[in-house]
């Protein structure tokens, strides 16, 4: 790539990662709301759970389907849809009166909307813009965005709460939501379509559902949606009950917001990291690391003393680890596949992410309300991270450097 060309694709990265900025920062600082949320209401933790579960496999459950529209008719429309669909799910909120109107706004308009301007949707708008040297990074660099807006929304939501209340917190996200609107502009227009892969058995030319059915008969491809599964259980649980676990340690709620925030920051880190990493070393070995390393960290958590200062390191490891797998994840889908239907396929895995997250999120309410603790939580949390790290070495990835598209592990 020329001097002229990189310097051309950042307007395009930055824009992408300021969309994802906002709708991950409103989406994954919801834990904040659950506690004011059940005083006001009274509808109860396990209620709450359930319906941000519900987001959790909505927002799954959408990225495929956002991201076939994506393929077909241009992000543009796709991700001013989504502001909409996340605004008004905002706004609602804090006027619902029972448990299926809370999963209406919670569950199905917010989840919808953030799915619709989420990573699949933005990474799709860039890689068939860019060489594939350059996608690894750029996937990072997206997702560190996701990170950043983490970062800036979970103080900033305990902010509003504190000084404000949590009614004109959810309203400030509406507000927000609708900023990605002429954020999106630099994306439009539909995408070109990229080069297929070199070993020629996929092309330009194949319909959608030939190339799901191709998708749908490759080991390595279930390999991937079945760390993401693991990948979508622990990041729900945590975003999700992450306050009720501190809470439980008798710390006061800044705790969980500054451990939400270190959580994204280090993200950014660990979102470039995995970025530059994917072009130097093979993608599914970085995958085994970041896995194993989670395992690791809640291991060393449950042993340790729960102090704040216990909470902010565990947070800073996790963090460097909590979306890194985004990277490597999107990189062999492009390269097992092409970028053609890198929208739709990784939104397939985003899809697997978000059924782990369902359970992930809804279990956490059911362990607290049986147990009155997350103890059982954490052991599998740390189990299912042990079978993603092992469950991603078959993955089919070609060396380095061969510019093929399928190689023998």
């Amino acid at each position: 790539m020329n001097a002229h060309a990189s310097r051309s694709i950042w307007p395009l990265l930055i824009t992408a990662a300021a969309i994802l900025m906002i709708t991950m920062g409103v989406r994954q600082s919801l834990g904040l709301f659950v506690s004011p949320l059940n005083t006001s209401s009274g509808l109860g933790i396990v209620a709450i759970s359930f319906a941000l579960a519900v987001g959790q496999f909505v927002w799954g459950a959408s990225q495929p389907i956002f991201g076939a529209l994506a393929d077909r008719y241009g992000s543009t429309r796709v991700l001013y849809f989504g502001a909409f669909l996340l605004a008004l799910g905002c706004a609602l909120t804090p006027f619902v009166s029972g448990q299926w109107m809370l999963m209406l706004t919670l569950g199905v308009l917010m989840a919808a909307g953030a799915g619709a301007g989420s990573f699949s949707i933005l990474i799709g708008a860039t890689a068939a813009r860019l060489p594939p040297e350059r996608r690894p990074f750029a996937a990072g660099f997206i997702n560190a965005g996701g990170s950043f807006g983490q970062f800036v929304f979970a103080p900033l939501n305990q902010a509003l709460i504190g000084a404000f209340g949590w009614v004109s917190a959810m309203l400030a996200m509406a507000v927000a939501a609708l900023a990605t609107i002429p954020l999106a502009r630099p994306l439009r227009g539909r995408r070109t379509p990229a080069a297929a892969p070199a070993s020629g058995a996929r092309t330009d030319e194949m319909k959608l559902r030939d190339q799901l059915r191709l998708a749908g008969r490759d080991r390595s491809y279930w390999c991937l949606h079945a760390g993401f599964f693991t990948c979508g259980f622990h990041v729900a649980f945590l975003v999700t009950h992450l306050p009720g676990e501190v809470q439980l340690c008798g710390m006061p709620a800044t705790v969980a917001a500054t451990s939400l925030a270190i959580i994204g920051l280090a993200n950014i880190a660990g979102s470039l990291t995995a970025g530059t990493l994917g072009g130097i070393y093979r993608m599914k070995w970085l995958l085994f690391w970041v896995y194993f390393s989670r395992a690791v960290a809640i291991a060393i958590y449950l042993v340790a003393p729960k102090t704040s200062l216990t909470f902010y390191l565990f947070a800073l490891v996790l963090g460097f680890t909590w979306l890194s797998t985004v990277p490597p994840t999107a990189g062999l889908v492009g390269k097992l596949f092409g970028v053609r239907y890198l929208a739709t396929l990784f939104g397939l895995t985003l899809l697997s992410h978000q059924i782990g997250g369902f359970f992930g999120a809804w279990l956490g309410g059911l362990a607290l309300e049986g147990s009155g603790s997350y103890a059982w939580m954490w052991y599998a949390d740390m189990l299912l991270a042990l079978v993603a790290a092992f469950v991603n070495l078959p993955i089919r990835e070609a060396p380095l450097g061969t510019g093929l598209s399928r190689a023998p592990a």
